[in-house]
Formats: C-alpha cells, structure tokens, sequence
C-alpha cells in the first residue's frame, strides 16, 4: 500500500498535501512595461533608493509584513524532539495563523542544527529578508538564550512563543478567573508545575502583574534555595519566587493554593486538587491529557481552563502572536517589551468584558475582535515606551 492509500482516511493528511502555503505576487505581469518596472530595469531604481536610504525598505519591500517562523523542532508541542522536516508542518500551519488572524505573511523556516551558535548566525544572517522573527518550538534552556541573544542583536521584533505568548494568555485567563471569584491578582498564591519555557515565562509575567506569591516546581520539586546544580533560569527563580519558603514536592505546596497552573504533563491525583484553598482556580494546559482531569478539577475549582478546543477556556497561543506581532510591526517597534506584553494581556482579557463567567474567561479563538484589540494596545504601548519608529 502506498503512503498516500495508507492515509486516505485520515482528514487531516488531505489538508495537507503538498504544504499549506504558496508565494503569490502581488501585481501581475501581463506586458513589456509590467515586466520592465516589476524586475529589469525598473527594479534597480528602487534598490539604488534602499541602498542610499535604507529605511525605505520598510515601503518598498515586503519584509516589514512578514515574520520568519524558525524552528529547529526540538520541543514541538505533544510531540517533542522530532527534528527540522516533521516539525515543517507544524510551522506551516503557524504560518496560516499569521495570515488568517493577524493578517501577516509568514514563512516557516525549520533548521537542520540544534548548536546556539549556529541557530543564532542563521536568524540574524536571514533578518533582512524580515520584519518580525517568531521562535517555536525550542528546547529550554538554549530557548532563553537564543532569544535573548537575538533580541540584542536584531532591530526587529523577536518572540519564542513558547515562552510568551502562552504566558500573555494565562495572564488574561487568570485577570478574568479573578473577576469570576472575586479576588485581586496581588492576594492569589499559584503554584506553577513545569520550569520549561512556558513556565518560566509564565512566572515572569505573573510577577510583573503583582502575582502575590508564587511557588514553581520542576520534576525534582518546588524550586528553593537549598536546591544545588540549578541552571541560570531556575537560580533566577529561586530569587524571585516562592516567598512562602516550600521546600517539599509540588503537590505540598498545593494545600491551601489558591491557583495551580500546570505546564508540565504527568498526572496531579485528585487528593492535591481536593487541598486547594476554596475557589480555587486550575489551568490544566498540558496537551492533549490535561495533568488535571478537567471533570475532577470542576469538583473542586470554581474555573477550570486547559489547552484543549473542545473544552471552555481553551488557553491557546494563537489569541495572542498574531495582535503581538501585527502591532509591533505596524509601530515598527524594533523589539517586543514586557509593557507590550502586559498590554497584549489586558486587550485579550478586556474582549471578554461584562460577559466573564466561569466557563468564559478568554474568547474563542475564532473571536475575530482579538487579534485587532491585542494589535492596537501593543502598537500603542510600543508608541508610549519609545521602541516604535515613524513611516
């Protein structure tokens, strides 16, 4: 049997056979004249411009509208570390969400190297070519430096979503989920499971909005300073977290915790869930098996959300990157701030609004109203904190 007969049933291989994306040219050649201001000669007059005036590149080509997917698949969601090609459609279909919701081209770049030096020396090497870079799917902890190093050399927006744009949704997720019981962010205590990318993320951007104390565990346990052989990242957590002093395992530190937010996979037994503080909240976003049965959870917490489309409060990344980097390039902001960030964050949670209910907490991310209300207040804030350029 062949590998297209082999597949036959399957719905998801007819969508996509031969790739999810194509080039189109945005005029068409149908003379002499066309062809001659389209490429030869007319296209050295525009070039000769950019070269003398580099900035007007940003108007007379396409980098400014479109963002480099790159990947080099060593962490693809549900899947792992399964290398540049099986990762390619993962980044196609990024791609599409680009252009669906944010209404930005994007091409997938998948790289045959998993070396920091040399994933860096590519990025920087194909920037020209782009008015945004979006990192996926790269293994912590070279994800943190890969981005932070591009960040510093890159004059375009750069963002592993990973990392952010899951953080920016958890962080509008549990604004409304404090509405919907009553409580201030600053008066919560959450305990993050999972010191990866997304929760490190996760951590920081709870921090910046006046998380009250926040506990984070990794596979050996809540992170504390009497820990030995922590990485960089998880030193700086150790620093700036866990004001409650928990030395135990995570599900220790649940008893009497306001929030569990579970970015990690494995299972929480419900004997932990049923020591939460009354009210509590749980985000259960490991795909596709929540770490807390989602039915269980609901016994217990007053909201429930996971990483699932068939659930309510689904916590999905594409209600952030298409806003955050469609208002990042139309300011042409030369970086994505932690004040975009929280901005992108309240934006998402304001489109819910006076309709915030327990089982409603982030829109749908079919909400069309999203991409447009996160893109105004990123570009805004990238106007009022000095990183936007005029043109």
């Amino acid at each position: 049997m062949t590998a297209p007969e082999r597949f036959a049933d399957d719905p998801a291989f007819a969508v996509h056979e031969g790739g999810k994306l194509q080039v189109r040219p945005t005029r068409g050649i149908e003379s002499i004249a066309d062809l001659a201001l389209t490429y030869t000669p007319g296209v050295a007059r525009v070039s000769s411009a950019i070269a003398a005036e580099p900035p007007l590149a940003r108007r007379y080509t396409w980098a400014p509208r479109v963002v480099a997917v790159v990947s080099d698949g060593t962490a693809v969601l549900g899947l792992g570390d399964i290398g540049p090609a099986a990762a390619l459609p993962v980044m196609e279909g990024k791609a599409c969400l680009f252009s669906e919701f944010g209404g930005l081209s994007a091409v997938p770049i998948v790289l045959s190297t998993t070396d920091t030096e040399e994933i860096v020396a590519a990025v920087e090497a194909i920037a020209p070519s782009f008015g945004g870079i979006n990192l996926e799917d790269i293994s912590a902890p070279r994800c943190f430096e890969i981005e932070d190093r591009l960040r510093k050399s890159l004059s375009i927006p750069v963002m592993h979503d990973d990392q952010h744009g899951t953080a920016i949704v958890v962080l509008a997720a549990l604004r409304n989920a404090a509405r919907v019981v009553g409580r201030e962010l600053g008066d919560l205590r959450v305990v993050v499971a999972g010191a990866g990318a997304a929760g490190v993320a996760c951590t920081k951007i709870l921090l910046e909005a006046g998380i009250g104390d926040i506990s984070v565990a990794d596979s050996k346990g809540i992170l504390h300073p009497g820990r030995e052989d922590l990485t960089p990242i998880k030193q700086w957590l150790v620093d700036n977290t866990n004001e409650a002093g928990f030395a135990g395992t995570m599900v220790d530190a649940l008893a009497g915790a306001d929030v569990y937010l579970g970015l990690s996979g494995g299972s929480v037994p419900e004997s932990a869930i049923a020591t939460m503080a009354e009210n509590c909240i749980v985000f259960s976003l490991a795909n596709p098996i929540p770490e807390v049965d989602p039915e269980m959870a609901a016994t217990y917490a007053a909201v429930v959300a996971t990483g699932r489309s068939d659930l309510p409060n689904q916590i999905n990344n594409v209600l952030a990157f298409p806003g955050v980097f469609r208002g990042a390039i139309d300011a042409g902001a030369t970086s994505i701030t932690e004040e975009m960030k929280l901005a992108a964050a309240t934006a998402l949670a304001d489109v819910v609004g006076d309709e915030v209910r327990a089982d409603y907490i982030v829109p749908s991310p079919l909400d069309r109203r999203v991409a447009a209300a996160v893109a105004e207040a990123v570009a805004a804030c990238a106007r009022e904190s000095g990183v936007a350029t005029p043109g």
